[in-house]
């Protein structure tokens, strides 16, 4: 068979397009949701350190007197979870496209970009998650001392 008859027998890269498409789709999104901050309006955070302080203690008084504790509350849906999930979606999606671009045997360097770029989504995102719960574990872990210390003299 000869090189232009094996050109002409591959499928044309639509799924593999299509992953690069939504796989730049997903990049664009976590790296604009990362750098433009939460877009859903935040409490000051003098405010939610306090929250979060009392938080911790008063469930580990109602424990130490016996009391039961309160149903735990559902956590809303807001626009920053909102663009989390899609892009999350989008990610996956343009992997999957692209992994089936190449079952398919299209063009490979459209499916292989696809499924770089999706799977970079992915990896920036969760690695940016990662950072800031860290973060946060570390803020968190100061308040629970702070207020171990008050409590406990």
């Amino acid at each position: 068979m000869t090189p232009s008859a094996r050109a002409a027998a591959r499928p044309r890269p639509v799924a593999g397009l299509a992953g690069f498409a939504l796989a730049a789709a997903a990049l664009v999104l976590v790296l604009v949701h990362f750098w433009a901050g939460p877009l859903a309006p935040q409490k000051a955070a003098g405010g939610s350190l306090g929250e979060l302080a009392a938080e911790v203690r008063d469930p580990a008084l109602r424990e130490m007197r016996g009391a039961p504790q309160p149903a735990p509350e559902p956590v809303p849906w807001d626009i920053d979870r909102l663009l989390s999930a899609v892009a999350a979606v989008l990610a996956g999606r343009a992997v999957v496209s692209a992994l089936y671009g190449l079952i398919r045997h299209e063009a490979k360097r459209p499916a292989v970009a696809g499924m770089a770029l999706g799977a970079s989504a992915i990896l920036f995102h969760i690695f940016s998650v990662m950072v800031l719960a860290i973060a946060g574990a570390i803020v968190v872990a100061a308040l629970v001392n702070a207020v171990g210390q008050d409590l406990f003299g």
